[in-house]
């Protein structure tokens, strides 16, 4: 692609203006530019490609003295998005990248995944030029962003590691606890990933896949910190008022009371995640402690055993939670937030599968390849998802929206068993996705229920077909919710039947 010197110029120039902002910042003082490259000069009818080398020069310099923490805190919600493009094009458009490029790209991508130009901008969903695709609206964005840079296409095994990131999504999702998050890995993997698509990260495909998950993952991991920090701060709060000043022990080195107060939650989440993981590995130890053995009697309720705090769990080949995991009071227990996160789950299964159906070739529609899976609907199924008057007030609508319903509970039931039975090492995992399942049996309840009410609706009008299209759906969902009972309760099948869901 030819390079329009003067537009590479004005991109330059405002990486420039906005790296110098920053560096005044920090040395609290002017910082000398190079001869003809002073604002009023780059306004002047200096020869551009001289002006352009020389600029280039500055740059490379300059990127050794911003590091990514430094764009982090620099990129607040006042930050004018024309600012971020710029930058996005000027690390995109450079011929060799290294790893700092790379995580201020990724910074920058998610900032403007963060803050888009209109409310509501990604929410919506659009599609290729050639109708098969679907492009969500933060990568058609990019992709006219970086109309003007030159992107080869991407490699299938990169596009294979792109894969992987929706289901890192939801994994970061369903973590309560900061230490689990931290010990799970996941912060280490998404790295690596990030790393093996090397000159691809630059890709827009690449990018709108990855911020969203940032995006998921910084909100996530900002809330568990802030909740750890909160509790540590009662814990102080309360030993203090009794006149203590030691919490606990941290590798050794006890913290004091005014080591709490001296904690500054804001600051230490806006340094990098790769450099801060010490500092919240020690925040997360220390509130680890403060639960296995509190400096001070806490309630009768909060008592805790005095005895050595490792878990008498042991992870063995089949799926199994000590104490016992009582499924009847787990379902009981079931709370109205997870059925809404769960409900978000259900309707974005709905809708990849609807996508797929409709684009892909009718002799083949009827198989969809999930994440760990293929997915194999009946004939009224795939009709259904290509339905278009399910807004309908008639049986027909009524009927196609149960199918709908019970193909995504089953493909969801299915996905998690396979989750399950992949953190069969891991507890907290395990827990995570064995209550991602106890709550999809509760609404896989309430759809069986009125997936029968709608049969008998059909049965009582003489519509045979439909009842047994009905009920062809609903025995899949039976079928793999009574594996999810058995796997959940470690009957003796279930590990058999578990194997089954393939």
């Amino acid at each position: 692609m030819a390079e329009d010197p003067k537009w590479e110029l004005a991109i330059l120039a405002t990486v420039q203006g906005f790296y110098e902002k920053l560096l005044q910042e920090a040395v609290e003082g002017e910082v000398p530019v190079p001869a003809g490259l002073e604002t009023v000069s780059l306004q002047g009818d200096s020869d551009v490609g001289e002006v352009l080398a020389s600029m280039r020069r500055w740059l490379r310099l300059l990127d050794m003295a911003i590091s990514p923490a430094m764009l982090r805190r620099a990129f607040v919600e006042q930050t004018d998005p024309e600012i971020a493009e710029a930058m996005l094009r000027y690390f995109v458009r450079k011929r060799e990248h290294n790893d700092s490029d790379r995580d201020k790209t990724d910074i920058v991508a998610t900032f403007l995944y963060r803050h888009p130009r209109v409310p509501g901008q990604w929410e919506q969903r659009g599609y290729g030029l050639d109708g098969s695709l679907p492009l969500s609206p933060f990568e058609i964005a990019l992709i006219e962003i970086l109309a003007d840079s030159d992107l080869p296409p991407l490699p299938e095994d990169h596009i294979q590691i792109l894969r992987r990131f929706d289901p890192l999504e939801e994994q970061v999702l369903r973590f309560r606890d900061l230490n689990a998050l931290l010990e799970s890995g996941i912060i280490q993997t998404v790295r690596q990933l990030k790393q093996t698509l090397e000159d691809s990260f630059f890709h827009p495909g690449v990018l709108a896949t990855i911020a969203p998950y940032n995006a998921t993952f910084g909100s996530k991991f900002d809330e568990l910190f802030r909740s750890a920090s909160k509790e540590i701060k009662d814990f102080s709060a309360e030993l203090e008022d009794q006149g203590g000043t030691i919490l606990g022990s941290v590798d050794g080195v006890d913290v004091t009371v005014d080591h709490v107060k001296a904690m500054d939650e804001d600051n230490l989440l806006k340094l990098d995640y790769g450099h801060a993981l010490d500092k919240f590995r020690r925040v997360s130890k220390l509130k680890q402690t403060l639960e296995q053995k509190p400096p001070m009697k806490r309630g009768a309720k909060q008592e805790r055993p005095a005895a050595s705090a490792k878990p008498a769990v042991k992870t063995t080949s089949t799926v199994t939670l000590k104490p016992p995991f009582n499924l009847k009071a787990m379902r009981k227990a079931v709370t109205p937030q997870q059925v809404a996160s769960e409900e978000t789950k259900l309707l974005k299964v709905e809708e990849s599968v609807r996508i797929f159906v409709r684009v892909a070739d009718p002799k083949f529609r009827q198989v969809v390849p999930m994440r760990f899976f293929n997915l194999t609907l009946t004939p009224a199924e795939a009709e259904a998802y290509c339905a278009d008057y399910l807004e309908e007030k008639s049986l027909r609508a009524g009927v196609a929206r149960v199918l709908l319903r019970l193909v995504a509970v089953t493909a969801r039931l299915i996905t998690e068993l396979e989750e399950l039975k992949r953190a069969n090492n891991s507890p907290s995992l395990w827990k995570l996705h064995a209550d991602s399942l106890v709550t999809l049996l509760e609404i896989a309840g309430n759809a069986t229920e009125n997936s029968e009410r709608i049969s008998n609706l059909a049965s009582q009008r003489g519509h045979r077909q439909q009842v047994e299209e009905i009920q062809t759906s609903l025995k899949k969902l039976r079928d793999y919710g009574g594996i999810a009972e058995r796997t959940l309760t470690g009957s003796p099948e279930a590990k058999s039947a578990a194997a089954g869901a393939d």
